[in-house]
């Protein structure tokens, strides 16, 4: 009976030590197909996080040109307005130096017509003393 218990006994220690071995497999399965899991997920998300990178890089390219060509489009802005004022000043002294010469014309026009009325004055006189 002793042997048939010792027996039993092995056989238990043996079934139990298989058990254990096929548990410890498992369990390194498992641990091995969380950790493939894991770096799955993280290569996907890196992924996704690499290219909201190159993503952000192509809009902080495209900002600072955007920026760029405003202040390009502001500086010749300014420049046609200088420009325009600097024709507006033109043409208002244009205007100031036409309305001057109409004012010498009338001027000489006057004098010219005061000239003639003396001179014909004068010829007049001239005539009337030598009669």
């Amino acid at each position: 009976m002793s042997k048939m218990l010792s027996s039993m006994v092995k056989e238990h220690q043996a079934r139990q030590t298989a058990k254990k071995e096929i548990q410890e497999t498992k369990r390194k399965d498992a641990c091995a197909a969380a950790s493939d899991l894991t770096q799955a997920l993280v290569d996907h998300l890196n992924v996704g996080v690499a290219q909201a990178y190159l993503n952000q890089k192509k809009l902080d390219a495209e900002a600072k040109q955007l920026h760029a060509s405003a202040t390009n489009f502001s500086k010749q802005t300014q420049q046609w307005l200088n420009l325009v004022e600097s024709f507006s000043s033109a043409l208002k002294e244009l205007g100031d130096v036409e309305n001057w010469a109409k004012t010498i014309e009338g001027d000489v026009r006057t004098i010219s017509t005061a000239l003639e009325i003396v001179y014909k004055n004068s010829q007049e006189a001239s005539a009337s003393q030598s009669q």
